[in-house]
């Protein structure tokens, strides 16, 4: 999907911060000020969103999941809504603590969360006392709260894609550690060294956040089609050599008998 520049202005991407409060670091990416609010080059962010798009894409179609993470109010169900459509995990409640550098601790938890669900189904939940089952309950909804979009991930992501750098400062961190490359919404009020994919743009506003993230999420989308298009046409061949097996057979028995 193209990036419009006309789509993004009308977004209300290109409101930046009050100029005392930017970034220096930031001043790529500033246009221009207007009323002591930085306003952001639109131009640059759409080729910084074509750029992260590409790389997404790329991490997609290898088979490695991309970690969404937002926590802030107005991009939570924006977030959830879109990275749910790809069925690519997702934080939108409080940042686990060693989530990334301390994965192992954090896969128990979604196992123990698991193993709750199976003593429902099988029965075991029921044999519990009134106050132990009510524990349990209470437990498994609040791993279900800040666990419940990551269960199928069982193994570090690809990337990580951040809305707002300064509130995920521990996500960041986290991924910095390990390497994971990061793509992330940037407002003129972070520093942008932080980030290895850039994209420029107001990060408050859930208008802004929604149009960014319809283009990320159609490219993550893009991703996953050439990598199922790829695995079906490597299927192909295999589905096809039974029956060339199947027709080969009566021409060799032919040849057999005319050699008789």
């Amino acid at each position: 999907m193209a990036v419009e520049v006309k789509e993004l202005l009308e977004a209300g991407v290109h409101f930046g911060h009050l100029t005392r409060k930017w970034d220096p670091n930031m001043a790529p990416y500033v246009y221009m000020e207007r009323n002591g609010i930085h306003i952001i080059n639109l131009y640059k962010t759409a080729a910084k969103i074509d750029e992260a798009g590409a790389a997404l894409a790329k991490i997609a179609a290898s088979g490695r999941k991309i970690l969404f993470v937002a926590t802030k109010k107005q991009a939570k169900d924006i977030v959830a809504e879109k990275a749910g459509e790809i069925n690519m995990p997702y934080i939108t409640e409080r940042w686990p603590g060693g989530m990334l550098t301390n994965f192992v601790t954090i896969r128990k938890a979604v196992k123990k969360m698991a193993s709750i669900d199976r003593m429902k189904k099988d029965g075991t939940f029921m044999t519990l006392s009134k106050k132990e089952r009510l524990q349990v309950d209470r437990l498994r909804a609040k791993l279900e709260k800040n666990l419940g979009s990551i269960s199928d991930m069982t193994r570090l992501p690809g990337a990580l894609f951040v809305v707002d750098i300064k509130r995920e400062h521990i996500a960041i961190k986290e991924a910095q550690k390990l390497n994971i490359p990061i793509f992330a919404m940037v407002d003129t009020n972070s520093d942008p060294r932080q980030v290895d994919y850039v994209i420029p743009a107001n990060d408050d506003a859930s208008k802004s956040i929604d149009k960014i993230l319809t283009h990320v999420a159609s490219a993550v989308s893009g991703g996953l089609a050439e990598r199922k298009a790829e695995k079906e046409a490597a299927a192909a061949p295999k589905e096809e050599a039974p029956k060339a097996k199947a027709k080969a057979a009566p021409a060799k028995k032919a040849v057999a008998e005319e050699e008789e």
